[in-house]
């Protein structure tokens, strides 16, 4: 094989490669566009016949065919919210352990454990949830909660009973916990990105450990901090079986977060098998059209930010 048939071969080779991986990423796009036409075509009917109403209500009467989104996209948001509130900071504390304080010979065991939480089944987290988590809230947490904020104003109505242990803040705890994995992981990775020269300078100039983290590790590596935490946010947001089992389904908005609600993955997973033709089952969809419009926004958030933030670094 001469020199001029080595290079033709490489060039259709390459060529093959390229077109192979362009038609992967149009197969993505193509889901995606085909997920979304799927999902307008099958809500329309219900966006059609309640217009604005449907996000704006919370009345959801299968019988009188009267539904509304809001409770379930206020108990989505707010289960979401608690699970971050919470995962981020523990999440970052186990990463900066890991990567700083924590003995080598602890390192590994310490990091398996953590990344086993993620394998686990959301099926068992919601068995476990229900049987021993809320039983648990119920007979501790909850009532100390009712009765430390009983007194102060607006707190009051977050923390009013009485304890179910079923609820809103059960749901978003045992969120926090599956979540808490994907943000540990990956602050941890991308904390070991850190050049070691950087944080020895640091050291070198006198800076406390806490001053290494909060100005070397934590600016060089923000960008991937953002994203850990917007996947993690995206598994809250999604997720079904685990909050299904301990937030109480319950189609109403409370000002407490201690009684029972509801999310858009729930409500769909207890209905829709059940859900008749017809403006029922179009709201189901319509429900799963805002969960992914919802999804849209955070990734789109994200990707704004993680621009902002490599902007700013450059």
């Amino acid at each position: 094989m001469n020199r001029s048939q080595a290079l033709n071969k490489f060039r259709q080779n390459d060529t093959l490669f390229f077109h192979l991986t362009r038609s992967a990423a149009l197969l993505v796009l193509a889901l995606l566009f085909a997920i979304v036409l799927s999902l307008i075509y099958g809500a329309w009917p219900a966006l059609s016949h309640f217009g604005l109403n449907f996000f704006v209500s919370q009345t959801w009467d299968a019988n009188a065919e009267e539904f509304g989104a809001l409770a379930t996209i206020y108990g989505t948001l707010v289960t979401s919210l608690i699970a971050m509130l919470i995962a981020v900071p523990v999440g970052l504390g186990i990463a900066v352990f890991l990567t700083e304080l924590c003995p080598m010979r602890l390192r590994r065991p310490i990091g398996i454990a953590v990344e086993l939480l993620a394998g686990i089944p959301s099926i068992i987290y919601g068995i476990w949830g229900f049987f021993v988590f809320a039983p648990f809230l119920q007979q501790t947490l909850q009532p100390f909660l009712i009765t430390l904020f009983g007194p102060v104003p607006v707190l009051n109505a977050v923390f009013a009973g009485p304890p179910y242990g079923l609820g809103t803040l059960t749901a978003g705890l045992i969120l926090a916990i599956m979540v808490l994995p994907f943000i540990a992981s990956v602050s941890r990775d991308v904390f070991e990105t850190v050049p070691p020269v950087m944080k020895e300078a640091a050291y070198g100039i006198g800076c406390t450990t806490w001053e290494v983290v909060r100005n070397v590790v934590i600016p060089h590596t923000r960008a991937g901090l953002v994203g850990g935490v917007m996947l993690a946010l995206g598994r809250a947001l999604g997720e079904t079986m685990a909050v299904t089992f301990v937030i109480g389904n319950a189609k109403q908005i409370s000002a407490s977060i201690l009684q029972p609600g509801t999310t858009i993955s729930a409500t769909i997973a207890l209905e829709y098998a059940e859900a008749s033709e017809g403006l029922y089952r179009s709201s189901l969809v319509a429900l799963g059209l805002i969960l992914f419009i919802i999804s849209f926004i955070v990734l789109a958030v994200a990707r704004l930010m993680l621009a902002r933030l490599n902007k700013l670094g450059a």
